[in-house]
């Protein structure tokens, strides 16, 4: 029976050597002190689950009911050694944890610029790390390096060695950057912007997905992460530049569209501020920017006058999970240019707003005649007055 049953386990141990422990044994720096901070902290806790297991088995071995040599006390009720133990032992754990844990929640916080390239290897004075604009669509990872001004889908890569900060964003719902050689996850939200920094120290080819439940198409949602010498990221840069098409505002948009199991393929040029615009959620022609409402909001807002600005959408990317009932879906017009809403999200200074404006409708879409809307009018304190308000 000893023999058969080793015979059966064998095919299971097997299959234990496909396992990849790639969290355990990480290619990046963050990912390894991540790695050790969960080891510390499993270490400490087995400090008391094991001689716990153990105290467990021997008690009950040692005072079964067939043992007469076991000691009987049935009047024993307290023990002063035995409470010391019971109390300092686990309250100097938790006090080592928390000393731990407090120190590893800030310096691995993922909006903390890294301060070494790898353990015993500082990082080198001046070192520009490498931009990364990230965006989460459905259900596919869109990759832009502005400083080299191309773009990638599902495939992402990086020198070895070099820092690299990551802007994340979402086009749709919620998702999760997640490289488990590199670094910890991070979520993607629409709307928002969220920072990760990163480090990857082995040349290799390695797995990113998203970690968060986004749709039915969630499961093909994965991308290839290449760690790179410096000659072989530049020649995949220049592959880029070669083999692409361009990524501006229109192409975008069809990218935006939900599908399922993309290709990887790369972008040669991108448009200029294009990662804005989806943050700003403002990429379709003639929609104001959050940037621009928010400076709007902030001087006094358009008061009645806003009810109207309204222009209805040509694309409803949310088509796919949306319900039938309901009014046709529409946005805020823009009364700034692109241009100017997003140099007003940068610019500490406002953009002069003209005085009347007209709604920017799509091709085919005729606007009334009485569509035009007249801006309120600066108070003395700079705060907007609706024309309706007289």
């Amino acid at each position: 029976m000893s023999r058969l049953r080793t015979l059966v386990l064998l095919p299971l141990l097997a299959s234990l050597g496909s396992c990849s422990m790639v969290v355990m044994n990480p290619s990046g720096d963050v990912a390894a002190q991540q790695r050790d901070l969960l080891v510390i902290s499993t270490a400490l806790m087995l400090i008391v689950i094991i001689p716990v297991m153990a105290l467990t088995i021997f008690f009950a071995w040692r005072y079964r009911q067939s043992n007469r040599e076991a000691r009987y006390e049935p009047d024993w009720d307290h023990s002063t050694h035995l409470e010391l133990v019971i109390w300092a032992v686990p309250l100097l754990i938790i006090i080592c944890l928390g000393a731990v844990t407090w120190m590893g929640t800030h310096l691995l916080d993922p909006y903390r610029p890294i301060g070494r390239v790898a353990a015993g290897k500082s990082l080198t004075p001046g070192a520009r790390p490498l931009e990364v604009e990230v965006v989460a669509l459905d259900w596919k990872w869109l990759f832009i390096y502005p400083e080299y001004g191309v773009a990638a889908i599902n495939e992402l890569a990086a020198p070895v060695d070099r820092p690299i900060t990551f802007r994340i964003t979402s086009a749709s719902v919620m998702n999760s950057f997640y490289v488990p050689a590199l670094a910890g996850q991070i979520y993607a939200m629409p709307g928002m912007e969220t920072k990760l920094h990163a480090v990857i120290n082995k040349s290799g080819d390695y797995e990113g997905f998203s970690a968060n439940y986004s749709g039915a198409g969630f499961s093909g949602m994965r991308f290839a992460f290449h760690g790179l010498n410096d000659a072989d990221f530049q020649a995949w840069v220049a592959k880029a530049k070669d083999g692409g098409g361009k990524l501006d505002r229109s192409s975008y948009l069809e990218l935006e569209r939900p599908s399922e199991n993309e290709p990887a393929r790369r972008y040669a040029s991108i448009q200029s501020d294009l990662y804005k615009a989806v943050l700003n959620m403002c990429v379709e022609p003639g929609k104001m920017c959050m940037s621009e409402m928010t400076q709007i909001d902030a001087k006094g807002g358009l008061g009645l006058a806003g009810i109207y600005n309204t222009v209805p959408l040509l694309y409803d990317k949310f088509a796919r999970r949306g319900t039938v009932f309901g009014p046709a879906p529409s946005y805020v017009a823009s009364i700034c240019t692109t241009e100017e809403a997003l140099a007003a999200a940068t610019n500490a200074a406002q953009p002069a707003l003209p005085t009347t404006f007209t709604p920017i409708l799509g091709a085919g879409l005729q606007r009334p005649p009485a569509m035009s809307i007249r801006l309120p009018s600066r108070s003395a304190t700079g705060a907007f007055r609706s024309p309706f308000n007289s």
